[in-house]
């Protein structure tokens, strides 16, 4: 089994779920006791949500670029950027390594194309939606059209992500506003659900929606155990 290293702490507690999939999975295709080998690297999520809320992604690829170099340096054999967000800087980071970072993005990708959704609803921090990093992805290698919440909804969920799910709050009432918007799209031609932040697993699941669901905190831990077992 491959020694996979962790770039976490994007918060702590979707890092804490990448964990439990990892380890769960490990003993799921092995069997008997094994669990994944793992090296992770936690960050101060306040000091990393300051460098994006100063637009200052220099400073952020900085800054994961030398701790993906520890965790190689450390005997890390492929690596996962355990949050959607910082993917937007994740070529630049690869660019410096010997070691593979496993794609979130392509990973969501392969799993929506092989679903035959063409149409699916992307939700994400504010980041996300704007860099293109899925919908651009998406459209240009798959031709398949994103769609997404309006400015006003946005704005909605990226406070929401930030105020609730990443201080471990469980809202029921914003649970069912998530829902409410997807609805929206569903009657406009959306055809699934990309959770496009690693703190949405937390809130939602496959079982809320009568579409596919494309949790990219399970497809990328996924991913990795594919690397990871073989």
């Amino acid at each position: 089994m491959k020694t996979l290293g962790l770039l976490g702490g994007l918060s702590w507690r979707s890092t804490a779920e990448y964990y439990r999939l990892l380890n769960e999975g490990a003993r799921s295709r092995l069997g008997s006791q094994h669990s994944a080998k793992i090296i992770l690297y936690s960050f101060d999520f306040q000091e990393m949500t300051d460098l994006k809320k100063n637009n200052d992604w220099q400073a952020v690829t900085k800054t994961l670029t030398h701790a993906a170099l520890a965790l190689e340096n450390a005997g890390a054999q492929a690596l996962m950027i355990c949050s959607n967000t910082m993917h937007r800087v994740a070529a630049d980071v690869r660019a410096q390594l010997t070691v593979p970072i496993i794609d979130i993005v392509d990973a969501t990708a392969q799993a929506v194309v092989a679903s035959g959704c063409r149409r699916p609803i992307l939700l994400g921090t504010l980041y996300t939606l704007t860099s293109g990093i899925f919908s651009e992805r998406l459209k240009e290698n798959h031709k398949i059209d994103t769609m997404m919440p309006d400015e006003s909804a946005r704005k909605q969920i990226h406070q929401m992500i930030y105020s609730e799910l990443c201080n471990g709050e469980i809202r029921p009432r914003s649970k069912q506003h998530l829902l409410s918007i997807c609805q929206a799209l569903y009657a406009k031609g959306a055809d699934g659900v990309i959770l496009g932040c690693t703190e949405l697993t937390l809130i939602l699941t496959a079982e809320d929606f009568d579409m596919p669901v494309f949790d990219t905190t399970k497809i990328h831990a996924s991913a990795a155990l594919d690397l990871a077992i073989m």
